[in-house]
Formats: structure tokens, sequence, C-alpha cells
């Protein structure tokens, strides 16, 4: 070996050891910088009231959460009104996020977490994306498989339970986090989303249901919030069987629907209409078309007759008539905006459990007292013998 060669080597051997060493400062630079992030929030800088959009992926489907006129929106549903418990349960949670673990992976190790990009089959995860009212990205975090924790005395072939997630923050950070949240509440399901809590009928009045059986319908009436409830005209031999009307007076007490259907679903010639008039003026329609399924459509509308005034009694003193009259129009005002607040989902036609308006949609015959039949057979003869009921003691 010449000496032009042996320089020549010398170099080579640095340049490869500087290389080394580079390499070796990067690795921990980012081993170091993963370490530090354990015990910090995933997004430490979120801001949750510039958030206007969310965008759910995953591969099976996506569902788009907006904020439009200071309400929050489900896009795949007509716009339908998005839960607020939902929403900020949402935001709250990926604004309070912190890492438990953090490592370097690369990109062929994601597959693995089941953090490969939404569509990539059984290993590909759920994207959530932020944005603000110009479209802009604010942050991306993508939801890969949930880590499950095994306790003491579990059975050996047990998965064990969901105690967090992994997670990646951006779509190629390099970086899979996990949290200490399995964050079972996000979905890509539209219905997950909807606002279900809008309408509660009280103090009814009248309830009628039209079938498309005439003979089948029937209509109940009341005089006061105490008074029974009475069949409209009714025959001398129907009687209502008090036991039946529990859930038929109670109609939508507590409003309960699946999803929100297309709105050509209730086009048809048969449906049933449940009429609800309340106390308080207000007149609730429901249309009710027939199940494919577990669901039936049911498209509602409401009306309102509020009274334009109170009518004093003679006895009332000056003070007295005030503050009525101040109770009386408190009372109007919160109607008012209750129509107005009730009469905005009129638009939508809703999918709800048939069971549960097989509950409310008796027929006629099946709300009145069963009638024995008259044709019923004999009771047969009695075999106790012709004994006194008390036999006399004698006594020798």
């Amino acid at each position: 070996m010449n000496r032009k060669q042996f320089l020549l080597l010398l170099v080579l051997v640095a340049v490869v050891g500087a290389a080394g060493l580079a390499l070796r400062q990067r690795s921990s630079a980012s081993w170091n910088q993963a370490a530090a992030a354990i015990g910090q929030k995933l997004l430490p800088h979120l801001p949750v009231n510039d958030i206007t959009h969310i965008t759910l992926t995953s591969g099976d489907g996506a569902v788009n959460l907006v904020k439009r006129d200071g309400l929050w929106r489900v896009r795949e549903r007509s716009d339908y009104p998005a839960g607020f418990s939902q929403l900020s349960d949402l935001l709250l949670k990926f604004a309070d996020l912190k890492v438990v673990q953090s490592e370097a992976v690369g990109p062929s190790q994601l597959g693995r977490f089941g953090a490969l990009p939404p569509g990539s089959g059984p290993q590909g995860g759920t994207q959530v994306e932020f944005k603000d009212a110009t479209g802009k990205l604010i942050a991306s975090v993508r939801l890969g498989k949930k880590h499950l924790k095994k306790t003491a005395g579990e059975s050996p072939g047990s998965d064990g339970w969901p105690d967090g997630r992994y997670v990646m923050v951006g779509t190629s950070s390099g970086t899979l986090a996990l949290i200490s949240d399995p964050l079972d509440s996000v979905s890509t399901a539209p219905a997950q989303w909807l606002y279900k809590d809008f309408l509660s009928i009280e103090n009814p009045r009248t309830i009628a249901v039209q079938f498309p059986e005439p003979r089948q319908s029937w209509k109940l009436l009341r005089a006061s919030a105490t008074n029974d409830w009475q069949l409209a005209e009714a025959a001398p031999h129907e009687t209502l069987d008090a036991g039946k009307l529990s859930l038929v007076t109670r109609p939508f007490s507590s409003s309960t629907f699946t999803d929100v259907a297309a709105s050509d679903s209730l086009r048809q010639t048969n449906e049933t209409v449940l009429t609800v008039e309340t106390f308080d003026g207000i007149t609730y329609v429901a249309r009710i078309g027939r199940g494919t399924g577990m669901d039936s459509p049911v498209r509602l509308s409401l009306s309102s007759r509020l009274p334009g005034g109170r009518t004093p009694a003679p006895s009332e003193t000056p003070e007295e008539k005030t503050r009525l009259d101040q109770e009386f129009k408190t009372q109007q005002t919160r109607l008012t905006e209750r129509v107005a607040r009730e009469k905005q989902f009129e638009k939508w036609v809703y999918q709800v459990p048939t069971a549960s308006l097989e509950e409310i949609l008796k027929t006629r015959e099946q709300l009145l007292v069963e009638v024995q039949s008259t044709n019923a057979p004999a009771a047969p003869p009695s075999l106790t013998p012709p004994f006194p009921a008390v036999l006399p003691l004698f006594l020798p």
C-alpha cells in the first residue's frame, strides 16, 4: 500500500465515522425528544374556540361536523343539528390528552399499531382533522389500535380491556404516542353525532291516532290534567282499560330515534297519523310510515294557538294581578321560544324504533277492557259432597 492509498483510506474512515456519529446523535435526539413528550399534552396548543370544522375519516366512511351560525351540524345528514354534549366532549378530550409513552416508528411499523392511512384495510386508522372557519388545517391526529391491559386472574384467552390508544400527530410525523384514553366515543357513523333530545310532549289534553283502517282509530280526551282519560264517541259496550293507557298517554315523553332518514322515505298514502293537543295550546302531528326493518320513518310537525292574554279573577288585588300577569307573560315567552326551537326539526324524517311506536299506537280494540264471550262453556259441576261447611262436634 503506497502513501496515496493510505491517505485515501484514512479519509474514508473519517467520513464513515462522522456519518455514524451524526446518525447516532440524530437517533439519540429523536429518543430524547420522544422521552420529553411523556406526560405532556398531545396537542398542547389546540385552539378549541377557533375550530369550526371536524372531519372524522376511517375505512368505514367519513363524517363532517361543521359549525354554522353558532350551531354544530352533521353535513352527511342534511345539516341536522349535532349533539352539543358529544361535540364538547370530543374537543375537551383532544385538548387535554396526555402522552403516556412515545417512540419513533418507521412507515413499515405503522400497520402493526393500526395506524396506516384510513382505507388501508384492517391496519388502517381513523383520521381526525380540526379546521378553522377558512378551511385551514389546525391539527390532525391519526388514531390507531386500542391498547389492551390484562388484569391478574384473567383467563389466558382474554385480550384484556382497553385502557389507551396509539395515536400519531399529523400524517407522517414518525412518532407514535400512547394515550391513556381509548377514545371509544370517536365514531365516523353520522348517527352517533345527532342531537336527539329535541322533543318532549307535556300536558297532553287530547291524543288521537288515525289508522289506515278507520275502525281501529280512536281519540282520548280529558277535561284537566287531573281528570281521567275518556274515549271519544265510545259505544255503550266500550270501556277503557286504565292499565293499558300508561304508555299511550305519554307519547314521545322521551324522544328516541336511531337516525335521520332520507326525505322521500315517507311518501306513502297508508301512513298512520298521531295527533296530540296540549293544555298549553300546542298541537303535535306525527306521520308514521310503514317500517322496512327495525325502524319506521316518522315526520313531525307542530302548530300553536297560545292565548293572547289572561283573564283576571274578580277577587284579585292589584298586587296579585301584577304578579300573575308577569308570571303569565314569562310562561308565554317560554312557550313561544319552545315552539320556535322545536319547529326547526320539522324538515327531517326520523327513523324511530318500531317497537317503541307499537307501545303507543295501540288499536281501538287493544285499549278496551276485554269482554268475555257469552258463548263460553259452562263451568263443570262441583265434585264437593253436599256436606255442611262446619260439622257439629258430638261428645260421647
